[in-house]
């Protein structure tokens, strides 16, 4: 019999695919055309959470005024600096072996990710992902990306499911954060340069290191073997 007690919400960049340094480059990149200096560890800490807080982020650490105008040339110009990266983007070990292994063992799964798909869909190609078999949740299909818990309450509505029976797997603080308030279980992974410290003060019930990781202990996370 299929395994249905639970289902999994994964994020995508940093959980799924070993992307978020080519995000942090890509914004290190947009932001230096407008001027802004801003250290690159500074920008791969806010990697991951809501458009809208990353310009608040800004606003704080550098004291500069942004228009929408300069807001949508920096996230065109970062879009257009990733897609140059993108060749260099690979699965993380065990991403394809662990979505299949969900998949063979009938347990529901979906995507929701803080990017948009313009950015995604790349990504989602890497690791065989068939955007008409699989909900994918992306940025601009919600009001509020994360650490709202928007992205990941939509997956869940989009397999059926309840989110207080989903397992939301991601690899940043925004991610546990968005999952607690969700009212979904979070687990961390370590993929993304977080501590497990980080992870587990955010909420995190378990931390792995990688999807291989998860995929060995998924009889610690409730799907049986």
């Amino acid at each position: 019999m299929p395994d249905s007690k639970v289902a999994f919400l994964f994020d995508l960049d940093g959980t799924l695919v070993d992307s978020v340094y080519q995000h942090v480059l890509a914004w290190h990149e947009a932001l230096s055309a407008e001027q802004i200096e801003l250290s690159i560890w500074r920008i791969h800490r806010k990697i991951g959470m809501s458009g809208g807080l990353f310009t608040q982020m800004l606003l704080r650490e550098t004291g500069l005024e942004f228009t929408s105008e300069r807001m949508e040339r920096l996230q065109q110009r970062h879009t257009e600096v990733y897609r140059r990266h993108a060749g260099e983007v690979r699965p993380l070990p065990g991403a394809r072996a662990l979505v299949s292994a969900l998949r063979d063992k009938g347990v529901p799964w979906a995507i929701a990710t803080s990017g948009r798909m313009e950015t995604a869909r790349s990504a989602l190609n890497l690791i065989g992902i068939d955007l008409a078999d699989v909900p994918i949740v992306t940025r601009d299909q919600v009001k509020n990306a994360k650490p709202d818990p928007d992205l990941f309450i939509t997956a869940a509505q989009r397999l059926g499911v309840a989110i207080e029976s989903t397992m939301v797997v991601g690899d940043s603080v925004w991610d546990i954060l968005a999952a607690q308030r969700a009212r979904a279980l979070g687990i961390g992974l370590l993929s993304g340069g977080y501590s497990p410290d980080e992870l587990k003060e955010a909420g995190a019930y378990r931390v792995y290191e990688d999807p291989a990781d998860l995929l060995n202990h998924l009889d610690e996370v409730g799907v049986r073997q």
